[in-house]
């Protein structure tokens, strides 16, 4: 344990009972070195250099945002990498948008840090969040619905608020899709439901849709535990539309939306998807802040992790011990591993090495190569798994118009001591890619975006080492 965190963790223990709530008031802005340091980062990676494949004007241009979007399967990749070329892209006609969240923990799992840093057409060279300390929050922050044609068409600029009187707020930013970052919302309701004995997570779940959703599949029947694995893992669509169904034949997801206002989350949210079949994602926002306190929420920590403007002081405990090592542990068997950590493509020159995680066990077989459900890796990834410095337990998310990952990081003992949550949504997603990406290998999962997550995962994460 580095002396940083032996100091913060015999801190905690001095005092009598449950660790202290953040000193400083709900209204006090918490400003950090982390988060210029983050700034800095995002702004090195001179994203504007991508090519976009599918630009304005082309013919081949987005359509508006309004429109289905799901992780496509590994086939649906590789027939899409067959017919888009980068020659027939253009280098991208403005900045993207960003939102970046990191939360140091000290030894007692609570938070030590925090920074958050937006950056979009508007910020070209990133803007600082001010973030409130006692309540990791913002009011700073004028968030906008995600819409891919505004985006293109309109400067970067949303036109509709995903929070009600931000009006007048300094910062103008809209929030790109989740993609399937977004079933982190959803696991957390499963297991607030399971924790209010309204879900048994070893009991059947019959999923019979009505009507039935191509991206959803049709009847299926596994325990909710199963459902909840998938989901997560392996990213299965057709799992989450399970489970989203589940939630609504509880009559639960009002309950679920207004649990994330009351725990001062308030830009997490699950609207607008079809009770009968669990599918249309496209109601879900996130903004980097409240999905990293979602995080935090999910790795526990002593004491209060932070009070909302409400006065409510929010613990591990709004999940249950049991839950909280559930969803702990399905996370760290991420099989994804392939935004700002790249350890499936193990040895490659392209992409570099992002976040030095270790692969789990679960997905690797004999001779080192991994295989996801369809997804299928050529390398070797024991060489990294043997220099890997920390786990990540993490969700990632693609879409044409998204790149997202988020998770909790920890090393290994002896290895550069460091913890942290850290949360990345941008829409530079699989229309998105680099000048000099190579072809992928036949048969192989494609590499889905520009390698510059890789390179600012591994940015971060070398800011981790030395705070």
């Amino acid at each position: 344990m580095s002396f940083k965190r032996f100091t913060a963790l015999c801190a905690a223990l001095s005092i009598t009972g449950a660790a202290p709530a953040p000193s400083a008031s709900a209204g006090e802005e918490h400003h950090h070195p982390l988060a210029e340091r983050l700034r800095e980062a995002i702004v090195a990676q001179n994203f504007k250099d991508v090519i976009d494949l599918t630009p304005p004007q082309s013919g081949t241009a987005r359509v508006a945002g309004q429109r289905e979007k799901y992780d496509p399967s590994p086939a649906d990749l590789a027939a899409k990498a067959r017919t888009l070329s980068v020659q027939a892209g253009k280098p991208l006609h403005q900045t993207p948008n960003m939102d970046a969240a990191i939360i140091e923990l000290d030894g007692a799992g609570r938070p030590a840090a925090v920074a958050n840093v937006l950056l979009s057409p508007q910020y070209p060279n990133g803007v600082v969040v001010p973030v409130q300390r006692g309540s990791l929050a913002t009011d700073q922050v004028r968030y906008r619905w995600w819409d891919d044609d505004e985006w293109d068409a309109n400067g970067g600029k949303g036109t509709r608020d995903v929070l009600a009187g931000r009006e007048n707020a300094p910062i103008d930013f809209s929030s790109p899709y989740p993609a399937s970052v977004f079933k982190l919302m959803v696991g957390f309701g499963v297991l607030r439901l399971a924790d209010q004995g309204k879900v048994d997570l070893d009991a059947d779940y019959v999923y019979d849709p009505n009507p039935v959703r191509e991206a959803c599949g049709g009847k299926q029947t596994k325990k909710v535990r199963q459902f909840f694995d998938e989901m997560i893992t392996k990213s299965q669509n057709e799992s989450t539309c399970a489970l989203i169904k589940m939630i609504h034949d509880l009559n639960s997801w009002d309950a679920v939306n207004a649990s994330f206002v009351d725990l001062g989350m308030p830009s997490l949210m699950v609207t607008g998807t079809i009770p009968g079949n669990g599918g249309r994602w496209i109601g879900s926002n996130m903004s980097g802040l409240d999905t990293a306190k979602l995080l935090l929420l999910v790795n526990g920590g002593a004491g209060v992790l932070w009070t909302t403007g409400a006065g409510k002081h929010v613990t591990g405990d709004e999940l249950s011990a049991s839950s909280r090592k559930f969803y702990q542990d399905t996370l760290a068997g991420q099989g994804h591993n392939e935004m700002l950590s790249t350890p499936n493509w193990c040895g490659r020159d392209y992409p570099v090495q992002g976040i030095p995680q270790r692969v789990p066990a679960r997905w690797t077989k004999a001779d080192g190569t991994v295989t996801v459900g369809d997804a299928v890796y050529d390398r070797d990834v024991r060489p990294c798994n043997e220099a890997a410095e920390v786990t990540f337990a993490h969700k990632t998310g693609w879409v044409d118009t998204t790149g997202s990952d988020a998770g909790i990081v920890k090393s290994f003992r002896g290895r550069d001591d460091r913890e942290y949550v850290v949360v990345v949504f941008c829409n530079l997603g699989t229309d998105y890619v680099d000048a000099d990406r190579p072809a992928d290998p036949p048969g192989v999962f494609p590499v889905l975006y520009t390698q510059k997550y890789a390179k600012l995962g591994k940015a971060i994460d070398t800011i981790m080492k030395t705070l």
